[in-house]
């Protein structure tokens, strides 16, 4: 769930395949917030964070050291950054997006997490000080009003403090993707989430230690709480990033970003699985939100836009 650039790649697999590898790795992120809804049941947001990320992060040094090699010149160079940009894309968000999980719906949650690249090319364009095209706005318009439709808020429903929770988060994301592309020097993509990945797993277990006791509480909650908090970590978080990164290689930005619109279908789906069938303003608002995303990203034209 970036914005950072990756270089291209040789084309060692079909597009095909890489198709289906980017499709996964959205499906992956959008069963993540169902997985996290049930796992706060029996977790603290702490607990569940920091346990989450605990794993995804020495899996991921792992995957780093056995696929390329750990270069410690880059993380030499490059820590400052690393640790500033884990605290608060890593810690910050996850810190958001699990407080905001107790009120909020996955659902929700998805819907606002896929609005992210649109912030994050908003506040790029800002940033260096250019006008977002008309396409962008008026797309930034259509999600909104779709995650309005989603939350309720055309018949009464306000805003839960979850759903604030979550969407400021996706802000901190935006800015986490922003400064990973303005900040780090000479790092691949991959060296760039595995170390902020590492630093903010860092931050979440100091604070889950601080605030409670993150070890027993995860013993204590049983084995189906512990899968699942091995599957936001290998299947929501490692995986999903290496299948998305795998789709960019091969297939280019653009035409993977579009798949991450799979992300709330996917949440809305589980939950229909699970019995929680959303009203039908939810489902329409679902699909509001991804024409705009469409159109934002230059999928979908409208007369007279540019």
């Amino acid at each position: 769930m970036s914005a950072i650039d990756f270089p291209p790649a040789k084309r060692s697999m079909s597009d095909g395949s890489a198709l289906s590898l980017s499709a996964l790795a959205a499906i992956f992120w959008g069963t993540n917030f169902e997985a996290t809804r049930v796992a706060l049941e029996y977790l603290s947001p702490w607990t569940a964070a920091a346990s989450r990320f605990a794993i995804a992060a020495v899996a991921i040094v792992i995957w780093l050291g056995v696929s390329r090699g750990i270069n410690f010149q880059v993380l030499k160079r490059n820590w400052p950054a690393f640790a500033v940009l884990g605290v608060a894309g890593v810690t910050g968000f996850n810190a958001a997006l699990f407080l905001g999980m107790q009120s909020s719906s996955p659902v929700t949650a998805a819907l606002i997490m896929g609005t992210t690249p649109l912030t994050t090319n908003l506040l790029d364009a800002l940033a260096q000080r250019r006008l977002p095209k008309g396409t962008a706005i008026v797309g930034m318009i259509v999600s909104l009003v779709g995650v309005a439709m989603t939350v309720g808020a055309f018949s009464g429903t306000r805003f839960s403090g979850g759903d604030i929770l979550i969407l400021i988060g996706s802000i901190g994301w935006s800015l986490y993707s922003i400064g990973c592309r303005s900040w780090v020097r000479e790092a691949s993509a991959v060296e760039t989430a595995t170390w902020t990945m590492v630093f903010g797993a860092f931050g979440l277990v100091a604070i889950s230690l601080f605030v409670g006791n993150p070890v027993r509480e995860l013993v204590q909650s049983g084995s189906v709480t512990q899968l699942l908090v091995l599957y936001m970590a290998l299947g929501g978080s490692v995986l999903a990033y290496l299948f998305w990164q795998v789709g960019i290689s091969v297939r280019g930005p653009a035409a993977t970003s579009v798949l991450f619109n799979l992300v709330p279908v996917a949440a809305l789906l589980v939950a229909i699985t699970f019995g929680r069938m959303p009203g039908w303003q939810q489902i329409l608002g679902v699909f509001v939100a991804i024409l705009g995303v469409l159109l934002a990203s230059g999928r979908l034209r409208l007369p007279g836009c540019n």
